[in-house]
């Protein structure tokens, strides 16, 4: 998958997502189901995302013998750049935020999977 493909697809999904976040205080009025900056969090975790999978495709097609480093090297660059997120969000926001949780790594992980699918149909097209 190169890339023009990986962000039709990741715009397509990032849609998806933003649709059901935008269904969900609609569904449940009576419930918190989104933090309060929610969409920071979105288009800090939509934007880290693309720009891992961009810089470990460029590492897949600069080494395709170092693929995995490249893509391990990504995923450890934005765990590190969601932690300072978390961090500074935690910092300035007092007190427990459960709702916050649950939105952060629903999203991290959400994008994080999609990221890895789309790495790993490139691994899988060197192979053959």
């Amino acid at each position: 998958m190169g890339i023009q493909r990986f962000v039709i697809n990741y715009v397509i999904y990032t849609a998806v997502l933003a649709g059901i976040a935008i269904l969900l205080p609609h569904l449940f009025p009576d419930i918190k189901l989104l933090a309060d900056k929610f969409w920071l969090v979105f288009s800090f975790l939509g934007g880290l995302t693309l720009i891992a999978y961009i810089v470990a495709f460029i590492g897949i097609k600069r080494n395709p013998e170092a693929g995995i480093m490249a893509i391990m090297g990504s995923i450890a660059v934005k765990m590190l750049f969601s932690m300072a997120f978390v961090l500074v969000y935690s910092l300035n926001h007092k007190g427990k935020d459960i709702v916050f949780v649950l939105n952060f790594f629903s999203l991290y992980l959400l994008f994080t999977f999609f990221e890895i699918y789309g790495l790993l149909r490139n691994l899988r097209h060197q192979n053959k």
